[in-house]
């Protein structure tokens, strides 16, 4: 399994980039997709989740602002990113869970600044 993320880089604050996840090695429409992010000095932490059905989730501190969508046809997972703030800065990940295993992409890193 391999997950290839992109779309980071320097955001303005209140912006509204998307993040991108494509994965291959997986049947992928079963999985249920996640994307964590990891700010400078802290801990690694779920943003959102799709499971397969396309119910999502969200953690207390986007919800509202982002949306996590995915394409089984592309095999792709989105985060799409409004309103960012200052504190969204950080590597985001996409993660899916198979066979026991944690696959996790390289990691964007996207930067709120002005």
């Amino acid at each position: 399994v391999q997950l290839q993320a992109s779309g980071g880089g320097l955001v303005q604050p209140g912006g509204s980039p998307r993040l991108s996840c494509k994965a291959s090695g997986t049947s992928f429409k079963f999985n249920t997709m996640d994307w964590y992010r990891q700010a400078p000095g802290k801990q690694r932490d779920l943003v959102a989740t799709i499971t397969s059905s396309g119910a999502t989730n969200y953690s207390d501190s986007v919800k509202g602002r982002f949306a996590i969508t995915r394409d089984n046809a592309w095999r792709t997972v989105y985060l799409q990113m409004n309103s960012l703030k200052p504190e969204d800065t950080a590597v985001y990940y996409c993660h899916l869970f198979e066979r026991s295993t944690d696959f996790w992409g390289q990691g964007t890193l996207v930067t709120v600044s002005s």
